[in-house]
This record gives structure tokens, sequence and C-alpha cells, in this order.
């Protein structure tokens, strides 16, 4: 049985040997949570991504979420390469501009019935890009769209609102039901004998119907603090931005000859554990400092992947790398 992804991002910065996490980063990037938090910026509200995402009044809206987190992996491309880009939008944002083209196109892109089958050539038609690059894992992508198609089908009466329903607002729960029933979601590795998990997209599946529900309904929770930060290859650039991170002379020289990793190598797995527990560690920070327990990760998260989208250059101009993995996990 694998550590939690909470238990797994402690036990991995306890003995990440090319990442470590500095308390001064800590303190100052917590400092600008505490007056995020004080001026109101970071609410449910922040983390939905404007009119790209579906409303709460949307009866298509659980199912959307659903299909766009199947998805919701690998847009990387190297920084001097032209990337895949949907509508002007790269990244997430290109994935949800695609899923809402696809919807005006009459594509039945959301229905378990079509995408269960769905080939690869309508897939690629569903995800063309405004560019010659198309998208990458293009074939894994098809794989994961009739998995989650066959189960829904198959356990779940056609639709992802039945899984949330038998989650009983329970979000580790409703974590579990996903990683389980859902084999494309479940993002584990074994680090020093130890099976760590991450769940980046299912935690994220889980924080996108939190936020879009406004934490109400079948969006609300009971214990929402289970769910930490999405362990990508974004987010890391922003914790060394602000100095939470600190890589080895090796990790570092690695990252800047754009070293492509495999899932599972250890390089891999520090960075993506130690963004889980840096995230814990603001978290009780702020937490602290403002005397109640109003921020989660989620929010947090959705913060420094903000940042690091909105100040892309600058980090470029900084030289601060990524990782690279070719993974339907992130």
């Amino acid at each position: 049985m694998a550590l939690s992804p909470k238990e797994s991002g402690q036990l991995i910065a306890d003995n990440a040997c090319d990442v470590k996490i500095k308390t001064e980063g800590i303190e100052k990037l917590g400092n600008v949570l505490v007056e995020e938090m004080n001026s109101g910026h970071l609410q449910p509200s922040i983390f939905t991504q404007d009119e790209m995402q579906p409303n709460p009044d949307d009866s298509y809206a659980i199912d959307w979420f659903c299909v766009v987190n199947t998805l919701n992996f690998c847009f990387w491309h190297n920084d001097n390469e032209e990337g895949w880009k949907v509508d002007g939008h790269t990244g997430g944002y290109a994935l949800c501009a695609a899923i809402n083209r696809a919807i005006k196109e009459k594509v039945d892109i959301l229905n378990p019935k079509f995408y269960s089958i769905i080939t690869e050539e309508q897939l690629e038609n569903v995800l063309r890009s405004d560019t010659k690059v198309k998208i990458s894992l293009l074939s894994e992508r098809v794989k994961c769209l009739h998995e989650v198609g066959r189960v829904l089908l198959d356990h779940f009466g056609g639709t992802f609102e039945n899984v949330i329903k038998k989650s009983e607002n329970s979000a580790k729960k409703l974590l579990a039901l996903i990683v389980d029933n859902f084999k494309c979601f479940k993002d584990e590795a074994t680090f020093k004998g130890h099976k760590v998990c991450f769940y980046k997209r299912a935690q994220i599946l889980i924080g996108d119907i939190w936020a879009c529900f406004n934490g109400k309904g079948i969006g609300h929770f009971i214990d929402l603090d289970e769910i930490t930060m999405f362990a990508d290859y974004r987010v890391p650039q922003t914790l060394l931005w602000y100095g939470v991170f600190e890589y080895s002379p090796v990790l570092l020289e690695k990252l800047q000859q754009n070293v492509i990793f495999k899932n599972g190598d250890v390089e891999e797995i520090e960075i993506r554990g130690c963004s889980i527990h840096a995230i814990e560690l603001l978290k009780e920070f702020v937490n602290k400092k403002l005397g109640v327990n109003t921020l989660n990760s989620i929010l947090i998260d959705y913060f420094l992947w903000n940042f690091r989208r909105k100040h892309a250059q600058e980090i470029l101009e900084k030289g601060l790398p990524f990782h690279k993995v070719y993974s339907i996990y992130y």
C-alpha cells in the first residue's frame, strides 16, 4: 500500500539528496501568501480558469472536469521551440480551449459512450493545434479516455457525478475511488524501498470540483485538507524563484542540459515529493501566522502555478529550469 501524497512528500523531503527545502524560502514565500490572504486574493474563485471552465449551473460541468483531467498531462516543450497551442492558449488552458471548441463543433466529447471508443484520428482532430506541433502522447491520451469511459459506463452509470456521490463528501474517499477505479490516475512510484504516490491529476480533479461549486453541495468536502498540491513540472520553478528550493549542482546541470527523465527516476521523485512537502510547510506557516486554518494546498498551488505563467519570461531569463518527463501523470 502506498503512503498518502502528504506522507510521501515528507518521506521524500526527509531523504532527498538533490533537492533541499530552505527555511528562509518558506518564510519569504509564506509572507507573500499571508499578504495575498489578507488582501482577499486567495479565494476558491481564483482557482477557476475564468471563461474557460464551466460554471456550477452548467449540467455538463462535472463531466467536463472529468474529461479535461483525464487528458491533463504533458504539455511542455523546450524553451527555444514552438509548442502546442489552441486558440492562442498553451498548456492546460489550451486543453480547456480544445474541449470547448469540440463542444461548439457538436463533438460528443463529454459522453463516455463516445470517448470510450474514440479513435486516435478523432482525438487528434479535437486536440488540433494552431501550430504545426501536435500534442504529445496522443495514443496514451486515447487509452486514458477509453479506460475512463468504460469504467464510468460499467460501474457509475455513465457520469463522474456518481463517483463523487459515492464519496459521501470525503475528499480522501473520492481520491481513493478515483485511483482505485481509474488506473490511468494511479500516479505512484518507489522511493528508497517505499511505495509513494503523488496523484496529481486525481487531486486536481477534486480541486476543480471544489472550486467550481465554491465548496458547496456536490463540491463540499469535509476533509479537503487531505488534498495536497498538484506535483508537476511548473510549480517547482516558482519555488526556485522564491528560494524555497535549492538544487544540487549535479541536478541543476542535468536540468539545464534538458535531460529527459523517465517517470519514476529518483530526480523526478525528489522534485515532486519536495514540492508537496514544501507546500505543506507553507500552509502551516501561513495558517499559524494568521491564527486560522483557512488556507489550503489547492489555493497555494494555484498561486504558484499562476505566478509561473505570469512571470514565464523572467523565470526563463533567470535560468530557472523545469524537469522534463513524458508521462501521463502530469
